[in-house]
């Protein structure tokens, strides 16, 4: 039975002898043309890949049916290394699953391999970022070679530097050193605020409204008028001593609190009395036409003074105004005792002409009127527009159209005067004077600032003058006022007030040079020294932001660190996956009780019963 056995064995070893021949032969076959494949895998197209891989597979197709037919003994499959021969041949019979086996594949690159690697790798995540990002600022030059500014592309554009250049770039130079020259030129005489009067006649109306006339007797206090009282309590402003019924001075007088606009009432200069005569445009008119004002002067009477009411002049020159005749009293005028600050020497009126809105303010915009003379004042209407700031200082009209100040109903400089004197005289005496405006509270603090309107409308005169009465008229006046001559010539005076034709005068400030003057200049100096614009300003304004932002973001944003590939490691790749990855095709296939395969299959335990060995991998 030994022999028998060692028979067996030595038999099977015979047989096993030239199978292993030739699978290694196979086997050394198959990984030269799988080298051979790798190797020229990247030269070859897929289609021809496909065509190689059907040709092997008709080749290995007509070498198993030729091995069937020969009806030769064919070559046990290779038992697993360290497996008994009688387990072999129990396994070849049951054909039974074999444990799983993995090859493992280190693979390690050369430092040098992976350093071009890993820069490649760089360049593309930058090139990717910066196809996703913004793109980088322009350079100088390639800004300059696309700028509208004239000399900028010669000067600092791409090419080559030489003499021609530096001259360009100094053309340029001065040219921008001019421009600047001139602009500071063109803005100096901009701040300055410059400005001019323009006068334009306006056309003849059918129909112009008369100015309020306003007329004061220059003595204030009429002597026989005054009480005893009266002159006690009036001794600071007439100089008369305080006296008595007897003519003597008193030194324990006591008087009660005087009440002066019953003063003024009382003592003034009645227009009453003092009026002889008036006529407007050829209409007989009285004192009852007047109104009375209290001013600098006592008691005060304005001729057309209602805004409401103003009574129209249809026609200019003489006999289409005012005209008045006055009897100025001076048998009334206060005896001089001693000089104080409100004592007069002058005899006759002060007028002042004026619009409705404007409260009289005589004292300093009035002018006299001499006894003894006939005055005529030919006015022209003026209507003054003034600039606000910065060119001017004048005072804008509310919007809300509401008082301005208190106690008028208008804002104008007479009135804002007035209210100034007012507010000294409150803060020194707690009391006001009978002309000055009665409202309550404090005025502002410091020196008092009244600005002229922006709108405004005076009056200008032109005063001419004769002597009146001659002889025949005096003796004529003598008799029809039951005066002597003497007393017609000393008191009566005549005061004629007419429109010289009824037109008005606008006179209008007006900027002399205006902000679009300045930006005319400016364009034309910029066109003519550096050939630019407002675009070109724009241009060179977004190539500034365009640097600073660039810069900007550079110094907020901290740099990625760009990602590196490993310059050595171990990779453990699967059988499957050196399948799917290698493009050696399969090479086992059933071929009756075998395959032609080096190594088993272990990832198919149950694989198909044709064969044991099915890939392999390269």
């Amino acid at each position: 039975m030994l022999s028998g056995a060692a028979g067996a064995a030595r038999r099977g070893g015979a047989a096993l002898a030239p199978w292993l021949t030739r699978s290694l032969a196979g086997t050394h076959a198959g990984a030269d043309s799988c080298a051979g494949a790798d190797k020229g895998s990247h030269k070859e197209t897929i289609e021809e890949r496909d065509k190689r891989q059907q040709r092997q597979q008709r080749q290995r197709q007509h070498q198993g049916c030729g091995a069937a037919g020969s009806g030769k003994e064919q070559p046990l499959p290779l038992p697993p290394l360290g497996r008994a021969p009688g387990l072999l041949a129990r396994e070849g019979q049951g054909r039974e699953a074999l444990m799983p086996i993995e090859i493992v594949c280190k693979i390690k690159f050369a430092e040098e391999d992976a350093k071009p690697k890993e820069k490649e790798a760089g360049d593309e995540q930058s090139l990717l970022g910066a196809a996703r990002g913004a793109a980088a600022p322009r350079d100088l030059a390639t800004f300059a070679s696309t700028s509208t500014l004239h000399g900028l592309g010669r000067a600092c554009g791409p090419g080559p530097h030489g003499l021609r250049r530096t001259l360009w770039a100094l053309a340029l130079l001065t040219s921008l050193a001019a421009f600047l020259y001139q602009a500071a030129g063109l803005a100096r005489d901009y701040l300055t605020r410059p400005h001019l009067v323009a006068m334009d006649p306006a056309a003849p109306a059918p129909v112009a409204g008369f100015p309020a006339v306003t007329l004061c007797n220059i003595n204030r206090f009429r002597h026989s008028a005054l009480s005893d009282a009266d002159i006690f309590h009036l001794a600071n402003l007439t100089g008369l001593p305080p006296k008595d019924r007897d003519g003597h001075r008193a030194a324990g007088l006591r008087y009660p609190e005087p009440d002066m606009v019953d003063i003024l009432n009382r003592t003034g200069h009645q227009l009453a009395d003092m009026l002889k005569s008036c006529n407007f445009s050829g209409h007989h008119c009285s004192a009852s036409n007047f109104s009375v004002v209290y001013t600098r002067y006592g008691k005060c009477y304005t001729f057309n003074a209602d805004p409401r009411s103003s009574l129209p002049s249809r026609a200019g020159g003489m006999g289409s105004g005012l005209e008045i005749m006055l009897d100025i009293q001076q048998e009334e005028y206060l005896p001089i005792w001693r000089e104080t600050n409100e004592t007069s020497f002058e005899a006759g009126i002060r007028v002042q002409i004026h619009s409705q809105e404007e409260p009289p303010y005589i004292h300093q915009l009035g002018f006299g009127v001499s006894p003894g003379f006939q005055t005529f004042v030919s006015c022209q209407e003026q209507r003054l527009t003034y600039l606000p700031q910065p060119w001017g200082n004048c005072r804008m009209e509310s919007e809300l159209r509401e008082p301005e100040l208190q106690g008028y109903s208008a804002y104008s400089v007479s009135a804002c005067r007035l209210r100034c004197e007012k507010e000294a005289v409150l803060q020194r005496c707690h009391c006001r004077m009978v002309h000055m405006p009665d409202s309550l509270g404090g005025g502002p603090e410091g020196p008092c600032f009244c600005p002229t309107p922006c709108n405004l409308t005076r009056y200008g005169k032109e005063i001419s003058m004769v002597r009146i009465p001659n002889r025949g008229s005096a003796r004529y006046l003598a008799r029809k006022y039951n005066r002597n001559e003497t007393y017609i010539r000393e008191n009566f005076l005549v005061l004629d007030v007419f429109f010289e034709a009824l037109t008005s005068e606008a006179m209008e400030q007006r900027a002399a040079y205006g902000l679009s003057a300045l930006l005319g200049d400016l364009g034309g100096q910029m066109g003519l020294f550096i050939g630019a614009s407002i675009l070109t300003l724009l241009e060179i304004l977004d190539y500034i932001y365009e640097v600073s932002w660039d810069r900007l973001k550079r110094v907020w944003r901290r740099p990625k660190t760009p990602l590196r590939t490993s310059t050595g490691g171990i990779s453990t790749l699967g059988l499957q996956e050196l399948k799917e990855q290698s493009p050696c095709p399969s090479r086992g296939h059933a071929e009756g009780g075998g395959a032609s395969s080096l190594l088993p299959n272990h990832h198919h335990p149950h694989g198909p019963p044709g064969g044991l060995f099915e890939d392999f991998a390269c």
